[in-house]
């Protein structure tokens, strides 16, 4: 555990990301935020550095997880000049773990090599409790070489890891997974707001979901949050309509039409615009039940 590792962007995934590779034995050198806020007590509470730049960053370790919003926030973290995590990048590793479109992880390891550094798509398919125990579903894209020099490092962060391919394939395959997800999530809210509209007993309703034809993850995960509105967020509405929009959009490069999942991009799309992004992606069924916000 030779490897000095630093972590860009600590919200709630990549700082529980941070503190399992602490609790692993890993030293985890630097931290970088833009809350600051949040750097330093991270950086304080597992003994790293809070940075106050970039560059920084780069210089104190050896491989460096970004964890940020979207792809604007991941481009400025990769900036061409300026500060930026490029600065004295050679024979770096960053592992890239955001929802990003493909293109975006493309162009990162394309400015990367440049650099002599090279980078790694650490697709998560998990939650928040899943990054603070290690048991992250994790897809991989990059270089193969790429993959098995940091995989001893991964392997503390997953209990399923997979490599799928070259930069972007990783991402295009979070994207499908998260697409047919909100699909289903969205898919559920109508079908509890329905029966909550018809009088039925949901309680009665999600066991008949749950052994008939019905059934899916996102019924376990989220179906009594939909049903008591509890939506304590794990994966936000935000994130979902970003999710479904990067879907749609290669659907689109691909000259297919999905109704289905534009139907949704539009639905979480709809929540946002209500002011509902920040709950969890079960907070949708907000809009299917009736006197809810719907």
């Amino acid at each position: 555990m030779n490897e000095l590792i630093a972590f860009v962007g600590v919200g709630r995934m990549g700082g529980n990301m941070a503190r399992r590779l602490k609790d692993c034995g890993y030293a985890i050198t630097a931290i970088y935020d833009a809350h600051a806020p949040s750097a330093r007590e991270l950086a304080a509470e597992i003994g790293a550095q809070s940075c106050a730049t970039l560059a920084e960053v780069t210089a104190r370790a050896d491989v460096i997880f970004t964890v940020v919003t979207d792809d604007a926030a991941q481009l400025k973290a990769f900036a061409v000049s300026g500060d930026s995590l490029l600065t004295g990048a050679k024979d770096k590793t960053f592992v890239n773990c955001a929802t990003l479109t493909p293109k975006v992880h493309v162009e990162i390891e394309r400015r990367a090599r440049q650099a002599g550094a090279v980078t790694l798509e650490g697709c998560m398919a998990s939650s928040i409790p899943q990054a603070r125990n290690g048991t992250l579903y994790l897809m991989c894209g990059g270089e193969r070489a790429t993959f098995d020099r940091v995989r001893p490092i991964l392997e503390k962060l997953s209990t399923a890891l997979r490599y799928i391919g070259p930069a972007g394939r990783a991402a295009q395959v979070k994207a499908l997974v998260n697409m047919v997800m909100n699909c289903n999530t969205a898919a559920l809210a109508e079908g509890l707001g329905l029966g909550h509209a018809l009088g039925l007993d949901l309680d009665m309703l999600r066991e008949v979901f749950a052994q008939t034809g019905a059934n899916s993850q996102v019924l376990k995960t989220d179906g009594e949050d939909m049903q008591n509105q509890a939506h304590d967020c794990f994966f936000s509405g935000a994130h979902a309509a970003k999710d479904s929009g990067i879907a749609h959009q290669l659907a689109l490069d691909c000259g297919l039409n999905l109704p289905l999942a534009k139907a949704t991009k539009e639905q979480y799309e709809r929540m946002v615009a209500l002011g509902l992004g920040g709950l969890d992606k079960s907070g949708i069924a907000e809009l299917t039940f009736k006197s809810r916000h719907g």
